[in-house]
């Protein structure tokens, strides 16, 4: 049975492919960072949305990759995760 890593870097072979996975990894990185500090805080979006004064419905569409946060809509969930938020700019891996 095939896993999804074995055909993720099979259809990374692809040149096309591999570009444009690349140029998403910043916005999935977002959205998988949200999900699981949200998740270890054992807080449902609901109550996530309570927290921050932000609809549901935005936290959702965000999670669901459906919406890109602004910076202020970042700080307003990190706050309501009561966490900070830390951006960066880090070198590119050489290949």
């Amino acid at each position: 049975m095939r896993t999804f890593r074995d055909s993720l870097n099979k259809r990374l072979k692809d040149e096309g492919f591999r570009r444009e996975y690349e140029a998403i990894q910043p916005e999935m990185d977002i959205i998988r960072a949200i999900v699981e500090a949200r998740q270890s805080k054992h807080i449902t979006q609901k109550e996530l949305a309570t927290r921050t004064g932000i609809n549901q419905a935005d936290i959702s569409k965000l999670e669901n990759g459906n919406r890109n946060p602004s910076l202020n809509m970042l700080k307003k969930l990190a706050a309501g995760l009561d966490m900070s938020l830390k951006i960066e700019f880090v070198p590119k891996v050489q290949a």
